[in-house]
C-alpha cells in the first residue's frame, strides 16, 4: 500500500483524471522553492523505494500509439508509479492517454517528446527508483550550496544540455545547448559574460589541433582550405597546409585561425566570460545537433540554440534589440562589444531537480559525478557563494 506522504505528493502531479500536469514552468532551478520541493520529493521517492520501487518495462518492441501489446500493461504500471499517468484500468492498448503520459515522462527526462517508447525512453524508464532517489539527494546538496544567485544570470546545466536565462526570479528564456564530451568536459564555474564578439574569427586551441586537425589533415589534405582555416607562425607569417608535416606534432607550434562566415565553427557570435579554461558560449553552423537527444559533442565550450535571442537580452542595456543583433550579424563585419550590464554566468551539474510544481526532472549522469566518492558539490568550493570574478 502506498505510504500517505507518497500519495499526497502524487496528487500534485495531477490536473485531471487521466494525465498529469504539463512540464513547463517559469520558475528557475535556482529558486527559493527548489530545496523545500526537493525535500518533499525525496520523502516521496523514499516511500516509493521502501514499497519496492517500480516495475521494469521490457525494451522490445518499440511501443507507440495505436498498438496493442502485453508490454503496454507494464508501461502503464510504470507511468502510474511515477505519477505520469493517472489511470488505473488495466489495458494493453497504447491509447492517447498513454501517449500523453509518455510525452510528459520524456520531457521530464530530457528526451525528445515524440510519444514513442524507443531505446532512450526504455533506458530512462528502467532506471531503478533507488538510483533516482540518490540523484535527488545528491543534487539537493548541490543546489543548496549555490546560495543566492544574482538577479540577472545565465545558467548552463551541463547534464541537461540546457540553458536558463533568469531575471528578477523568473525564467526569461530557455535554450537547448551542446556541451562538452565526456573526455572534454565543460568546466563548472561562476563568472560574468563581459563581451560579445560578432562575426568572430576562431583561433583553434592546441587540444583541438592535436586531437582533431592533425588526424583530419592526414586523411583529407584539403580540410583546412575547404573550411577557411589559415595557418600562421609565431611571427605572424602565413603558411600553406603543404608546408606542414602532418605526420608529426609540428602543427601545435602554429596558430590556426578560421575566417568569419557561414562555415566558422563559432557561427555568427561568441559570448566571452571570465575563466581560466579558454571556454565560452557561442553559435554554431551545425544546427542539427540541437535536435539530438545526445548533445555532449563539444570540446568544452557551449553551443547555444536561438543564440540571437540570448545576445539581444545580454546587450539590452547597450541599446541592442533583436533587430540590431540581426543587422550586425548580417553586415558580416567584425565587432566586439563590451557588455554594459554583465549578467552572471553559472555552469552547473544538476541531474535531478523540482521547483515545487510537482514535476521532478532527471537527466543522465553523463560525467559520472553522482557516483559515491566523486564530485559531491556542483562547483569548486572557492566559487560557491563567493563574489563573482570581475
Amino acid at each position: 500500500m502506498m505510504p500517505v506522504n507518497q500519495s499526497e505528493w502524487s496528487e500534485s502531479f495531477d490536473t485531471g483524471p487521466r494525465t498529469a500536469a504539463p512540464v513547463t514552468s517559469t520558475v528557475p532551478i535556482l529558486s527559493p522553492y527548489t530545496v523545500p520541493a526537493m525535500d518533499q520529493a525525496i520523502e516521496w521517492y523514499q516511500g516509493l523505494v521502501d514499497a519496492g520501487g517500480w516495475n521494469s518495462v521490457p525494451s522490445e518492441p518499440t511501443l507507440k500509439i495505436g498498438m496493442r501489446h502485453p508490454n503496454v500493461l507494464a508501461l502503464r504500471q510504470r507511468l502510474i508509479a511515477s505519477g505520469d499517468l493517472r489511470q488505473t484500468a488495466g489495458s494493453d492498448a497504447f491509447d492517447s492517454y498513454v501517449q500523453s503520459a509518455v510525452m510528459r515522462f520524456q520531457e521530464r527526462h530530457g528526451i525528445p517528446a515524440d510519444g514513442v517508447v524507443g531505446a532512450g525512453t526504455f533506458k530512462a524508464l528502467n532506471v531503478p527508483a533507488a538510483v533516482r532517489l540518490n540523484q535527488l539527494r545528491v543534487n539537493r546538496e548541490r543546489i543548496a550550496a549555490m546560495k543566492d544567485p544574482a538577479n540577472r544570470y545565465v545558467m548552463v546545466n551541463v547534464p541537461g544540455a540546457q540553458i536558463e536565462v533568469v531575471e528578477d526570479g523568473k525564467v526569461v528564456s530557455r535554450h537547448t545547448a551542446v556541451v562538452g564530451k565526456v573526455d572534454r568536459q565543460t568546466p563548472l564555474l561562476s563568472s560574468k559574460i563581459h563581451e560579445i564578439n560578432f562575426n568572430p574569427y576562431w583561433t583553434v586551441p592546441n587540444s583541438i589541433i592535436r586531437k582533431d586537425l592533425i588526424p583530419k589533415m592526414q586523411k583529407d589534405p584539403e580540410y583546412l582550405t575547404r573550411n577557411r582555416i589559415r595557418i600562421f607562425t609565431q611571427k605572424g607569417e602565413e603558411l600553406q597546409p603543404s608546408q606542414v608535416n602532418w605526420h608529426s606534432d609540428e602543427a601545435v607550434n602554429y596558430m590556426f585561425k578560421q575566417d568569419p562566415g557561414d562555415q566558422n565553427s563559432l557561427g555568427s557570435v561568441r559570448m566571452n566570460f571570465y575563466n581560466p579554461y579558454s571556454v565560452f558560449l557561442h553559435d554554431t553552423p551545425s544546427k542539427g545537433l540541437f535536435g539530438s537527444d545526445y548533445r555532449f559533442e563539444s570540446s568544452g565550450c557551449v553551443r547555444v540554440m536561438n543564440v540571437r535571442e540570448l545576445v539581444a537580452w545580454i546587450l539590452r542595456d547597450n541599446g541592442y534589440s533583436r533587430a540590431t543583433v540581426d543587422q550586425t550579424i548580417r553586415s558580416g563585419e567584425r565587432l566586439d562589444v563590451d557588455v554594459a550590464n554583465p549578467p552572471a554566468l553559472y555552469t552547473v551539474y544538476f541531474t535531478a531537480w523540482t521547483t515545487g510544481d510537482g514535476v521532478v526532472h532527471f537527466r543522465d549522469d553523463i560525467y559520472n559525478f553522482d557516483a559515491p566518492g566523486e564530485v559531491a558539490l556542483n562547483q569548486p568550493s572557492e566559487l560557491i557563494g563567493s563574489p563573482l570574478p570581475q
